[in-house]
């Protein structure tokens, strides 16, 4: 039986893809801070039901606790390590930045020395789109320069790629990062977009649009991501001799067992359709408070799976209304609302 020790499992990605790995067969040792950046009683309530399958074991504590996140990877002796744990939000970081350097800068290098210890099969590592930062090009491909970030939440996930790279590099360590999109489905997070719109739609307030509506993202849907992730497990990146050439469009470092990969679902949709297929889902109106523009925010995001499909022959596609009513109809249940 094989082995995976995932950081923040109790997080709405990490849940799904612990739950998934328990049903392939996997032994999974789940590691989580449970901080209150939202609601502790949503992520307690993923842990219960991945606690329901004997192959799932929980560690609650923080990736700044060396030793704790030592001692769990001895005991479980991983063959992967999925480092999903992270202070996320990129609004937060303008309020709090202090949390970003101690989980996302100071958790991530335990992490990395973690899985040097072990020696890990492969080490995958969550990084966002938010990487691209400045960049207007699109869709995002994984070969454009990411030198100017714009909220300092993807100032640390570009350090952690950075930081990996080093890893890959100096301890021939495989190591696959993936640039997350803007993930939706159900036990999402109550801080993202779609919680919070079907929340004040459904009682009766009304939802901020910032840029007066004028955004686009690539909306991806969880199980999607989960399943690439899932089969870049198996796919290592191979130390490339420094003389070798590197294929085009590939992301794999010509000195180190280090690659990138996004995972979106490539296509950028308008946020206004976005509210728009979550009215008809509802079958409410929602009212809209067209904002300005926060800082840090991108107007658009739209992701390049072009890399992926070559790696792995998968390409995600979910259909954005039908991740949205798979949203509601879990958000009814979790909440015990009437179905409509």
């Amino acid at each position: 039986m094989r082995s995976v020790l995932i950081t923040g499992t109790a997080g709405f990605i990490g849940f799904h893809l612990a739950r998934r790995l328990l049903a392939d067969g996997w032994q999974v040792t789940g590691f989580d801070g449970m901080t209150d950046y939202y609601d502790v009683a949503l992520k307690r309530r993923r842990h219960q039901v991945l606690l329901q399958s004997p192959g799932f074991r929980a560690v609650e504590g923080m990736l700044e606790d060396m030793d704790l996140l030592r001692r769990t990877a001895d005991d479980a002796a991983p063959d992967i390590i999925v480092h999903l744990a992270a202070q996320a939000g990129v609004r937060y970081s303008l309020e709090n930045p202090r949390a970003y350097v101690s989980s996302n800068l100071d958790g991530t290098f335990n992490v990395l020395e973690v899985a040097r210890m072990r020696e890990v099969e492969h080490l995958l590592m969550a990084s966002t789109s938010s990487a691209y930062g400045a960049n207007t090009e699109m869709p995002f491909t994984e070969d454009q320069k990411a030198d100017h970030p714009l909220t300092f939440y993807a100032a640390t996930k570009r350090a952690n790629e950075h930081m990996a790279h080093a890893y890959a590099h100096l301890w021939k360590m495989p190591v696959t990062l993936f640039r997350f999109f803007t993930v939706y489905g159900p036990w999402g997070r109550p801080d993202m977009a779609l919680f919070k719109f079907v929340d004040a739609a459904l009682n009766g307030r009304a939802i901020d649009l910032y840029n007066h509506g004028r955004m686009a993202r690539d909306f991806t849907y969880v199980d999607d991501l989960v399943r690439a992730i899932v089969l870049l497990i198996d796919l290592p990146p191979a130390q490339v001799d420094v003389r070798g050439e590197v294929v085009q469009g590939d992301t794999l470092s010509p000195v180190a067992p280090h690659r990138i990969v996004n995972i979106g679902n490539g296509r950028s949709v308008q946020l206004l359709d976005f509210v728009d297929a979550l009215e008809r889902e509802l079958g409410v109106e929602i009212r809209r408070n067209l904002m300005d523009m926060q800082p840090g925010d991108v107007p658009a995001t739209w992701a390049s799976s072009d890399l992926l499909e070559r790696l792995t022959g998968y390409r995600p596609g979910t259909d954005l209304e039908d991740g949205i009513a798979q949203f509601v109809a879990w958000y009814r249940a979790y909440y015990d609302l009437p179905a409509d």
